[in-house]
């Protein structure tokens, strides 16, 4: 008998499944429908899908593909329900819906404390508000900052504290370009912080910590503590402990970016590869244990219990999960027999995370991860066959490079989107670092496991240390090449589709030899130059003066087509994170080059096209006029003692400004002088980065 074959997509019906729901999350965030809505829609279209039940067989048949439709309805609608559900701000027991300034917060503390520069942060769950003397209990998370002299060291997970202070909401940069922080913050459920000093918080002396979490937090640090005193030098600890259980808070940000740069940062941020190395580690083990071998049933449970109890040491970020999810379906699969298509098991396991957490879809490590194990799977074998070596060695090499090319077919447009960068040596570097970061986790494991053995624990921590001595110096050496990465890539949303386009088209033309995907490649190539070269054209004509939110400093560009002028603090002219994460993006964004001095300056005053400044950073008097000074923008900063109404016998403004070097209770003594004068005020802190585009002004 001829056996037809299986349609690819009826071989994977959790992408079936998969596509609707995504499509369901999109609509829902960016629509909002109420849950009211949402649950009549369900049960409407519940009620036609049992109607079509009660049809003839033959009538089925006819309406099949309206069934089709109306089960991808149902999804679309659960996959918004879902979405609404898991906004805490629509629960009536979320702190925020009952939080007045005025009111006392009781939170326990919900992790360990991470130290920072000025602070210790830690994430804290809301238990009850205090507000007129009445406890009312109830949910939600909160970011605490304590300052480094309130003792805050005495605090340990599941603690509860009683919080005095009023809290503030997470609010965005309004940098231009900048990382959206308020969003990201949200898709974690968290929507507001607070810095508390010395009186603004009082322990409760009651603890709720979760026997779970307490378990992996001791264990987490047991794990640290054997890193830091095996493990010599300060780089080599940081890296180690970052590849082992994802701890970044000691890594050298000038090392995190040099694997940035040459395209191996994947192997220090906890991914899918690392948890497969541990799954082939555990089958290896449990195959060979004498008493584990013999039950496949006992091997999945102890597979599986590691890999998550690892992924929750971890701090099950959305790569880990996915990988212990889709590793989960293989392990189970495979005890039973049962191989399915990989595409399939993918879907289910990106299903099965968009149905727990929505918001997973917004996480890059999530996108990246997907998106690197499908190129893999797609492109590897392709390109692996461009060439034949008969060596092992050779075969071996080209083999880890075929996947290294694979995994950033699909990855790069996003990359690029998000970083704005792309590492040119990226497969000399993985060819290198690959291999050796496996050795090093293995090694890892092993210390962990043998740290208390004499000598041999100190045998393998010196050699953990030598080849994170290696792999770190190696990386440094190829981050120093001049062409090591292509950065300040500018890219928008439209871009990247239309660049996706073009590699998904030239990918099946290659494949397939499909005349039509080379000319669907043809013209998303000519649109995505077209849409460059409009950005490029417009960017030569901006005239803009940018005040950055920039916390504690004075920072201001003046620009004029690429070329910019910077004001400001001479410490934000360092390369370093506070350039690299407050004023790179916005002139990653507006392709600005170097700094140029576009027009001369007269102390305080600045005069740029005809737009008149001036900044006042320091306590500055000025003799009273007969007729006053017209003036465009007042900038004032942290240094200045100035009396708006001093200012305003003398100027004739149109906006004063106040940048976010000035303390929040100055600036709101400066607004109510402004109210009360009826003049037009900003404040940096509170609105985001003031933008004033001197094209559209004139």
């Amino acid at each position: 008998m001829q056996q037809h074959p299986i349609a690819p997509w009826k071989r994977t019906p959790f992408l079936r499944l998969l596509v609707p729901v995504v499509i369901g999350i999109l609509l829902q965030w960016n629509i909002t429908f109420e849950f009211k809505s949402l649950l009549f829609s369900l049960i409407l279209a519940l009620c036609f899908s049992l109607c079509l039940y009660f049809f003839s067989l033959a009538r089925k048949f006819q309406v099949h593909a309206f069934r089709g439709l109306l089960v991808n309805l149902v999804l679309v609608i659960v996959a918004m329900l879902l979405t609404w559900q898991k906004d805490i701000r629509h629960r009536d027991t979320w702190f925020g819906n009952r939080y007045r300034d005025s009111a006392y917060l009781v939170v326990r503390i919900n992790e360990a404390l991470v130290e920072k520069p000025k602070s210790y942060k830690a994430e804290a769950v809301v238990e009850a508000v205090i507000a007129d003397r009445k406890v009312v209990n109830c949910t939600g998370k909160i970011l605490l900052y304590f300052s480094k002299d309130s003792l805050p060291l005495r605090i340990n997970y599941g603690d509860v504290i009683l919080i005095s202070k009023p809290s503030q909401r997470i609010k965005n940069s309004g940098n231009p370009g900048a990382f959206n922080y308020e969003r990201y913050a949200g898709f974690q459920q968290i929507f507001h912080n607070v810095f508390l000093k010395q009186g603004n918080w009082k322990s409760m002396k009651i603890n709720h910590a979760n026997p779970i979490g307490e378990f992996l937090i001791s264990t987490r640090k047991k794990i640290l503590d054997i890193l830091q005193t095996k493990i010599e030098g300060k780089d080599e600890q940081g890296i180690a402990q970052a590849l082992l259980i994802g701890y970044t808070n000691d890594l050298d940000k000038d090392l995190v970016q040099a694997y940035s740069n040459t395209g191996v940062v994947h192997i220090i941020a906890i991914s899918g590869m690392h948890l497969g190395l541990i799954y082939v580690l555990l089958v290896w083990i449990f195959k060979r244990l004498p008493l584990v071998r013999r039950s496949k049933a006992l091997q999945v449970l102890l597979i599986l219990a590691c890999l998550w109890t690892f992924s929750l040491l971890t701090g099950a970020s959305a790569s880990v999960v996915r990988a212990a999810v889709m590793f989960t379906f293989i392990c189970i699969g495979s005890a039973v027999d049962k191989k399915s298509s990989i595409y399939n098991s993918l879907a289910a396991s990106a299903f099965v995370m968009l149905c727990y957490n929505p918001f997973f879809l917004w996480d890059v490590g999530f996108q990246l991860s997907y998106l690197a194990v499908v190129g893999i799977i797609v492109f590897q074998k392709p390109i692996y066959n461009w060439f034949y070596f008969s060596t092992k060695l050779l075969d071996g090499a080209w083999k880890l490079a075929a996947i290294s090319l694979a995994a950033q077919v699909l990855t790069f447009p996003v990359c690029i989107f998000y970083f704005h960068q792309f590492p040119n040596l990226f497969l000399l570097t993985n060819l290198f670092a690959v291999p050796l970061s496996s050795l090093i986790l293995y090694g890892e494991i092993a210390l962990v496991c043998l740290a208390s053995v004499p000598f041999l624990g100190d045998l393998i921590g010196k050699s953990v240390a030598l080849l994170l001595s290696v792999m770190n110096g190696t990386i440094t050496w190829f981050n120093k090449f001049p062409f090591a990465v292509w950065d300040g890539i500018p890219s928008s949303p439209v871009s990247t589709g239309l660049l996706y386009f073009v590699v998904i088209a030239i990918s099946t033309w290659l494949m397939t030899k499909h005349k039509g995907a080379l000319k669907i490649a043809l013209a998303s190539l000519v649109g995505f130059n077209v849409l460059h070269s409009q950005f490029a054209w417009d960017s030569l004509e901006q005239q803009k003066i940018i005040i950055y939110n920039v916390p504690q400093h004075s920072a201001m560009d003046l620009i004029s087509g690429r070329n910019y002028r910077f004001v400001g603090d001479t410490i934000l002219l360092q390369k370093g994170m506070l350039q690299n994460f407050h004023l790179k993006p916005a002139r990653v964004a507006m392709q600005l080059s170097q700094p140029v001095e576009l027009q001369p300056s007269k102390g305080s005053f600045i005069q740029f096209r005809q737009v008149r400044l001036l900044q006042l950073a320091k306590p500055r008097r000025f003799k009273k006029q007969r007729t006053k000074i017209d003036l465009d923008v007042i900038v004032l900063s942290r240094g200045s003692n100035a009396r708006i109404k001093d200012l305003a016998d003398i100027f004739n403004c149109r906006q004063y400004v106040f940048d976010a070097s000035n303390s929040l209770w100055k600036i709101g003594k400066w607004q109510k002088e402004c109210e009360e004068l009826h003049l037009r005020s900003y404040s940096v802190p509170e609105m985001g980065a003031f933008v004033l585009d001197v094209k559209q002004d004139q």
